[in-house]
């Protein structure tokens, strides 16, 4: 298919990217449009009173007591006592556990660098409230202003009024929205700094765009949009075998950049052994507005479109995703409670005292008396007398007098209902709260596990939007950190600070170069950990260990439990306190030690002179039982030697006895015959 212009390629990836929005916005327009009225009902002053109401109460007290906001805040504070992080695990066993840290702490870090609690924060509270939140992850580079360090991290930001800026593909039913095909994240700005920045006005676009049911221009504002497009690439893997039977893999885009490397591979006996069809994601980006593409990013690092999103309640409904909080359902019982206390404080400041009613003539001359009297308190007032028909004086008393105004008796107990059920559907239960004295840990265990309840299904979504992040951040990070040997911060669990370097060569068990921390190698699950805050899992913690430490017996049993205590134990400056005993436990050896506090204990252990005694006394003890075994060794030489003596000894003995019994046996035989005659030499 051949290649279009670069314009014309353009302006069908605009016409389609609106179509698309238009489809979109039309489909969750009053979904979005209620999960904004809910955000704005909980937090805005008097926007408990947008509506039918306002113009109802136009002219009379509109009072507000906002329980909804508390029940809210109180989820909230629930969710940053309970911080979720990820963790990445491997897929291939434990050999990759020292990379799997290496790509936590480098989440950590750039969650820290990136100020990432902020996204999380508003988020978090956008989708409580309204049922939508949403943040970004974008790559930068380490040095903006340096033109030649081509270093990046990445980044975390906040995305705000997620409700109103971020739509994806009407076709994603995943909750994370990993089946999305695209999605959009829209921005307004004023016509001014629009057509400063990409020097364009928007009274010159085409009238066809006024055709979209979404304005992209208003008198007010103009918006601007984020599009990503997830293209499909598919392309051939060769497989190649070697003489010593090695597979070596190569894509089509590889060999076509290197035109030799086939025949390289055929002069050192390489063959072709098969070939694989295969598909990878990317993700292109563009930034658009009503009258064109604005600019064309190009494609992004990593496979995934790097837009989170969370909900707080979320199903679907009629094919249409919709989503709440905690406030839509409390909105009718909020707004009832505000009408009778308004209605209420509107009849108690009405006086309650009767009044007497006068006529003009009565009263004409006496107005300032009557007016002064609640200052002055004058002991009498004074009146004119009415006159009749004929100008004779009549009674000249009041001719009535005003009532003071009536509570409804129903009110009191609407009130009581109203109260009752907002408490029922935020779920405040001020019996549970109470805490009295002489409680027991158990009673008080279960009150908070029905507290934390309240907020599971918000921080459990929450924690889905969560792993989705670890996921995104893993693919950009293996296109983002390549560099070879490039040092780069890490946080450990602890928080603390520290530096790893990347794609470090090594030699392998097999010979062949190998890379340390090489994160094209990632291959991990995300898991994240949620359940009741972590308060109440630590306060639930102590009072199990302290109560086993009155099973046990065992003096080294009761340290290690006295210790796993302490290191559970919240309050104000107990940081160093659980510092000491952790170190307490890994001297023990209760505990399992990260390689920076192993490498501590190593370098302590030589440090301190009561193992250093140890380790003389040990090395000398080793020295003696070396120097027994030699003396041992030495006996048993020197006794074998002397056996050896003593054998050749006996030997010898026999020897000189045997030619001792023939000489004698000689002797014996001369004497019973002749000796013959010596032979004389010739």
């Amino acid at each position: 298919m051949p290649r279009l212009p670069n314009s014309e390629r353009l302006r069908r990836v605009h016409s389609a990217a609106l179509d698309r929005f238009d489809e979109i916005q039309g489909a969750v327009q009053y979904e979005r449009l209620q999960c904004l009225q809910d955000r704005r009902f909980y937090s805005i002053p008097g926007a408990q009173w947008e509506g039918p109401l306002e113009a109802q109460f136009e002219n009379k007290p509109k009072f507000e007591v906002n329980k909804v906001h508390l029940a809210v805040l109180k989820i909230v504070n629930e969710y940053r006592n309970n911080r979720i992080t990820v963790d990445f695990i491997p897929k291939e066993g434990a050999e990759y556990d020292e990379l799997a840290d290496t790509c936590d702490g480098l989440y950590r870090a750039d969650e820290q660098d990136s100020c990432a609690e902020e996204a999380y924060d508003n988020a978090f509270e956008e989708a409580c409230s309204g049922g939508i939140g949403a943040w970004r992850l974008r790559t930068c580079y380490v040095d903006e202003e340096d033109d030649e360090d081509e270093r990046q991290r990445i980044r975390i930001e906040p995305i705000f009024d997620a409700d109103s800026s971020v739509f994806w593909d009407l076709n994603a039913k995943r909750q994370d929205k990993s089946d999305a095909k695209y999605c959009y994240v829209l921005t307004s700005m004023t016509r001014e700094a629009y057509k400063a920045e990409y020097n364009d006005d928007p009274a010159s676009w085409p009238k066809e765009i006024h055709q979209y049911e979404f304005d992209w221009s208003t008198p007010d504002v103009v918006y601007v949009a984020e599009y990503y497009a997830v293209e499909e690439q598919s392309y051939t893997v060769h497989v190649f075998q070697d003489l010593a039977g090695r597979e070596e893999r190569y894509t089509d885009q590889e060999l076509e950049d290197d035109p030799e490397k086939l025949a390289m591979l055929a002069a050192v006996g390489t063959r072709k052994v098969r070939e694989k069809r295969a598909k990878r994601k990317r993700v292109h980006k563009y930034i658009l507005s009503g009258s064109g593409v604005l600019e064309d990013c190009g494609l992004i690092a990593g496979p995934n479109i790097p837009i989170i999103m969370v909900y707080g309640k979320r199903w679907f409904v009629d094919n249409i995703e919709r989503a709440q909080g905690h406030v839509r359902l409390a909105k009718d019982p909020q707004r009832l409670k505000n009408m009778q206390l308004s209605k209420l404080g509107e009849l108690s400041v009405k006086s309650s005292v009767e009044k007497p009613i006068f006529t003009p003539e009565q009263i004409a001359r006496h107005t300032v008396m009557w007016s002064e009297d609640d200052v002055k308190d004058y002991p009498y007032l004074l009146v004119d007398a009415m006159k009749d028909v004929n100008g004779q004086p009549t009674a000249a008393g009041p001719i009535a007098y005003t009532k003071p105004p009536q509570i409804p008796q129903a009110m009191a107990a609407l009130l009581e209902l109203t109260e009752s059920d907002m408490r029922q559907i935020l779920g405040i239960q001020p019996e549970a709260e109470k805490m009295v004295s002489n409680i027991s840990g158990d009673a008080i265990e279960l009150i908070q596990t029905r507290l934390d309840l309240q907020s599971y299904i918000y921080i459990s979504n929450f924690a889905k939007g969560i792993k989705r992040c670890g996921e995104v951040w893993l693919g950009m990070a293996k296109e983002v950190y390549v560099e070879d040997k490039r040092r780069v911060k890490t946080l450990n669990s602890n928080n603390e600070p520290g530096v790893v370097e990347l794609n470090v060569p090594k030699i392998g068990e097999d010979g062949e170069i190998e890379y340390a921390n090489d994160l094209s190698d990632a291959r991990f699950d995300v898991s994240v950990d949620v359940g009741p805050s972590t308060v109440s899992r630590r306060n639930s913690t102590v009072r199990m260990l302290t109560s086993m430490m009155a099973m046990t017996d065992d003096p080294e049993m009761k340290q290690v439990l006295g210790a796993m205590a302490m290191m559970n134990m919240e309050g104000e400056g107990l940081q160093d306190v659980r510092a000491y005993f952790r170190r307490k436990l890994l001297r023990m050896g209760a505990i399992k030690p990260t390689e920076e506090e192993a490498a501590e204990l190593a370098e302590s252990a030589q440090d301190d002179p009561q193992s250093t005694y140890l380790n003389a006394a040990a090395e000398q003890a080793q020295a003696e039982a070396a120097r027994a075994r030699a003396d041992t060794v030495y006996t048993v030489a020197r006794a074998e030697e002397t056996q050896a003596k003593t054998l050749k000894i006996a030997s010898e003995i026999d020897a000189n006895e045997q030619a001792q019994a023939l000489e004698v046996i000689d002797r014996m035989a001369g004497n019973a015959a002749p000796q013959p005659a010596p032979v004389q030499p010739m």
